[in-house]
């Protein structure tokens, strides 16, 4: 009776073999490689994706990670696209076709498609000289590598290969298109990692601030903190800000202190923010002093708005 296999060993052998492949493509780039990025680069319309079965999965995770980092793809399948759907295909996009073997006969329509109307065309596969291969303007040929499946049949290390040589064309275009924080926030606004890149710009509130001249008396500063609804106000020594009164400032002064003006009450050179720090910052500051709210202010020290800890927290920054 022999031992039952190691699953632990399988997956050791599986991992090591794709990260061999990884390293050796890595070495080795395809020649066409920048070439493709550069085409790419240069699109007007979009880079479409095609590929079937497991090539397809991959080529649906490439067109996704390309079009969140600021190039436009779109994933065709090439079955539908024989029934109607080259029609989204046009002379100003450019065609990546996924396909190991570079034989997959449902590309056919498509690769023909791209040929009759001069619409550039790339292959990403493993056989040089495959109908795929010859048929395109740019190769993209994965190295030779041994298939982590025991029968040397599943596609394993081949889909590996080709989803990252997909991660390494999207993270070069974002280079080369000098893709910055603000960019990928545009196309990932929700869920937390949205909620990560969000600046104090786009969560403060900026109308109907609750700001006082220096010289206004206390009784007249708690109208204005009672009816602005914020339980602060900003003291202003002109157009600047000097001073910030809060719950804590009122209390810390209760003696005389409708006596009092309100720079008198005021904590002097108060914590603020600038509208292009990230919110998730401004919390850490705001946890950190155990306050709930800050100034927004310009380079001038110009009041532009308030950032509340409440409204952080209900757009999801933590």
């Amino acid at each position: 009776m022999t031992d039952a296999p190691n699953p632990l060993d399988a997956a050791a052998r599986v991992l090591r073999i794709e990260g061999e492949a990884l390293l050796t493509m890595a070495a080795a780039l395809p020649d066409d490689f920048g070439a493709a990025v550069e085409a790419m680069l240069a699109c007007k319309g979009r880079v479409i994706l095609s590929g079937i079965g497991k090539s397809g999965h991959i080529a649906r995770k490439i067109a996704a990670t390309l079009s969140s980092t600021g190039t436009p793809a779109y994933f065709v399948h090439p079955a539908e696209a024989s029934h109607g759907d080259l029609g989204t295909i046009t002379p100003a996009d450019i065609v990546l076709a996924l396909s190991n073997s570079g034989e997959t006969t449902e590309l056919g329509d498509m690769i023909a498609h791209t040929r009759r109307f001069s619409i550039p065309l790339i292959a990403l596969c493993s056989k040089a000289g495959s109908t795929l291969s010859l048929a395109a303007d740019l190769r993209l040929i994965l190295p030779p590598a041994p298939e982590a499946c025991p029968l040397g049949m599943a596609p394993t290390t081949s889909t590996t290969m080709a989803l990252a040589l997909g991660d390494a064309l999207a993270v070069a275009l974002m280079e080369r298109r000098g893709f910055e924080p603000e960019h990928f926030r545009t196309f990932h606004p929700g869920g937390r990692l949205g909620a990560r890149l969000a600046r104090v710009g786009q969560l403060m509130r900026s109308d109907d601030l609750p700001l006082v001249p220096m010289e206004m008396p206390m009784a007249e500063t708690l109208l204005v903190m009672t009816q602005k609804g914020f339980g602060t106000a900003g003291v202003m020594d002109g157009p600047h800000l000097a001073g910030v009164i809060t719950d804590g400032d009122l209390r810390r002064n209760m003696v005389g202190l409708m006596d009092k003006q309100a720079i008198d009450v005021a904590t002097r050179n108060p914590l603020t923010a600038p509208p292009d720090m990230l919110a998730a910052e401004a919390v850490a500051l705001m946890n950190e002093r155990k306050i709930t709210m800050l100034f927004v202010i310009d380079a001038e020290a110009h009041p532009l708005g308030i950032l509340h800890i409440h409204d952080c927290l209900r757009a999801g920054v933590q």
